[in-house]
């Protein structure tokens, strides 16, 4: 008698639906956890309004309003530029983010419908032949 562990049958199956399933699985959480922090989506939300590249003035001492006003205004300046760009970084990674997940999803699902797929193929092949 033919053990379980040997029937070539349910080991494939096995690998078709349990093994590869899962490492197709940790594979698509890598690239989504890498994407993430590759443009540090969690950062640049934490820093948002953050000065872009740490151009931020220092006020001057003394009471010159013109020069206060300049300051502040570059210092906001700064930062607007800093909430715009990484905006722009924030989008751009989540829209990947988004590809990513929706690529995962067919390629998930094609594999899991291989069997069905090659089954159909070889039956329309045949009905072609005949």
């Amino acid at each position: 008698m033919i053990g379980i562990s040997q029937n070539i049958f349910i080991q494939y199956l096995f690998w078709q639906f349990f093994e590869v399933p899962r490492n197709i699985l940790k594979g698509w959480r890598n690239f989504l956890l890498f994407y993430l922090n590759y443009f540090s989506i969690p950062l640049l939300f934490k820093t948002l309004f953050s000065h872009w590249r740490k151009y931020k003035w220092t006020y001057p001492k003394g009471l010159n309003i013109g020069k206060r006003f300049e300051v502040l205004f570059s210092n906001l300046l700064s930062r607007f530029l800093g909430a715009i760009m990484r905006i722009i970084l924030i989008f751009i990674g989540l829209l990947l983010e988004i590809f990513l997940f929706l690529i995962g999803i067919i390629i998930f699902l094609g594999w899991l419908f291989l069997p069905v797929f090659l089954i159909l193929g070889i039956y329309h092949g045949f009905r072609i032949l005949l």
